[in-house]
């Protein structure tokens, strides 16, 4: 998976595309939408209109980070674009892999190319290649003081991603990231008074 995110890492050679209609959705509604789940129909609608049919989950860390040495860290699905497949409030736990470390412990972007990749990385990838997903972009969303707070995942049918599409899939995690993070603090001020 790394080579992967090396093989992305040259942006000069790639130029990400949005029609008009997808950056005035950005701009205009999604700043205004007044919840994860209308920010991410706004977000999934553009992640559509350009990479075609897929599957986009947000993940938060529903423990520190610290655990994850531990093989202790639980991460909860705040929002899916098939919640019936993937359903919001699901809990996996994650165990010090490469992946993980990357992801979650570094806060870099991993991108799983094909089947293989997949089997390595997920315990339910027989789930994800049954959907017909056989490549992710896993994107961690980083709070202000540095630290991967959840993820933007987006699976798709293709075997590899193009650089322009792991850029554009980026972009909307960083879009996303605002409204991301105000439905994480809700969810910690809702547990934390119960």
């Amino acid at each position: 998976m790394n080579d992967a995110i090396a093989s992305v890492a040259d942006t000069d050679t790639h130029t990400v595309r949005l029609p008009a209609a997808a950056c005035l959705a950005l701009c205009d509604a999604l700043p205004r939408a007044p919840d994860l789940d209308a920010a991410m129909r706004i977000v999934e609608g553009v992640r559509q209109s350009v990479l075609g049919d897929g599957l986009l989950t947000i993940n938060l860390l529903a423990t520190p980070i610290a655990q994850l040495s531990e093989g202790n860290l639980m991460l909860q699905r705040a929002w899916s674009s098939n919640p019936a497949a993937y359903p919001p409030g699901g809990l996996k736990r994650k165990t010090l892999t490469a992946w993980s470390k990357c992801l979650l412990g570094d806060g870099q972007v991993v991108v799983g190319q094909g089947d293989a990749e997949l089997a390595q990385a997920f315990d339910d990838h027989e789930l994800i290649t049954a959907l017909g997903w056989h490549s992710v972009i896993n994107v961690p969303l980083i709070d202000t003081d540095g630290a991967c707070f959840a993820t933007f995942n987006a699976l798709g049918p293709r075997d590899r991603w193009r650089g322009d599409e792991v850029l554009l899939v980026r972009l909307l995690a960083t879009l996303a990231t605002p409204a991301v993070k105000r439905a994480a603090q809700q969810a910690t001020l809702v547990s934390a008074r119960v």
